[in-house]
């Protein structure tokens, strides 16, 4: 009795489905954000000076179906949201209903702004959510000029001038006198770190510092017949990564940086008396100052010879 009372019921609901849906569908389109008519031909109006540059950027490529600009997109309001309502002259006393805002003092929260970012991107930047610069809530704009057609953080040249701009000490370091030549663009702050999310150190594009130096420092890699123990475990105990006032970004100048870990054995470290008296014979093994004079290999010897790395 149950089944032929319920399998009568089942016209009755959906007659009322259909009779429903047509003014659900209404309801929703007038709660739905519209869209300008004219697309970015709306927006150039009055922005025309600011993003024009877009044009020559891949975000505007008319045959390239992903971009905003591809064919059937919708332009501008790809990434600046619905944009029918902004177009509208606002009312005496009223302010201009906004659409989605990138960069520098945008009213849009972080948050939303890189999800707009991430709707097309997540397949390049896929370890976003964990990176720093996730956790510090950086926006992709902070970093990114869309509008630019040569984005100075993607250019090896102007890169490390944008990322100083947050990175206060290492951008003071990279103008020491001995640093890696990232002013001179041979090189970029990414050829190191991934800003875009790393599982590793300082997010690293290596799993551990040395990998990363050994990309270009290959000779340092071994394996050496006699090994300097802190060269195989991490540089930095040894060198400034950023820059430093010593030669080869060195911590410390020899031969204070090489007694923090060696001591007087095998000669005294400071020229004198075994004691370190003033007014001793100087001490022939620390007249020529530098460690490195004598013992020159100091990442390792594969020398027979070579158990103190001085051949």
């Amino acid at each position: 009795m149950r089944r032929r009372v319920w399998s009568l019921a089942l016209p009755v609901v959906a007659l009322w489905c259909l009779q429903a849906l047509p003014a659900l569908a209404q309801e929703e389109a007038d709660e739905a954000p519209a869209y300008s008519r004219n697309g970015a031909d709306t927006c150039l109006r009055c922005h025309g000076e600011e993003v024009v540059g877009i044009f020559r950027t891949k975000h505007a490529q008319p045959n390239d179906p992903r971009t905003p600009f591809g064919h059937g997109q919708l332009q501008c309001e790809a990434c600046h949201g619905p944009g029918g309502a902004h177009t509208k002259r606002p009312k005496k006393g009223e302010e201009r209903t906004p659409v989605i805002q990138f960069g520098e003092g945008a009213v849009t929260p972080v948050r939303q702004q890189n999800e707009m970012c991430l709707g097309c991107h997540n397949s390049y930047v896929g370890d976003w959510h964990t990176s720093a610069h996730d956790d510090n809530e950086v926006g992709c704009a902070d970093c990114h000029s869309s509008h630019d057609p040569r984005d100075p953080v993607r250019t090896k040249a102007t890169q490390a001038e944008v990322c100083g701009g947050c990175h206060q000490i290492q951008k003071a370091n990279m103008l020491q006198p001995f640093a890696h030549p990232l002013r001179e663009g041979q090189m970029a702050c990414t050829s190191c770190h991934s800003p875009h999310g790393s599982l590793s150190e300082a997010s690293l594009k290596k799993d551990t510092i040395n990998q990363a130096c050994y990309e270009c420092h290959a000779d340092k890699r071994g394996p050496f017949l006699w090994e300097h123990q802190p060269v195989g475990e991490d540089c930095t105990l040894c060198h400034q990564p950023h820059g430093s006032a010593h030669p080869a970004m060195l911590a410390q100048r020899p031969p204070f940086l090489c007694q923090q870990c060696h001591g007087q054995e095998g000669h005294p470290s400071v020229p004198g008396l075994p004691s370190g008296l003033p007014g001793g014979t100087p001490s022939a093994s620390l007249l020529a100052v530098g460690c490195a004079n004598c013992h020159s290999q100091v990442h390792g010897s594969n020398h027979p010879s070579g158990a103190r790395l001085s051949r």
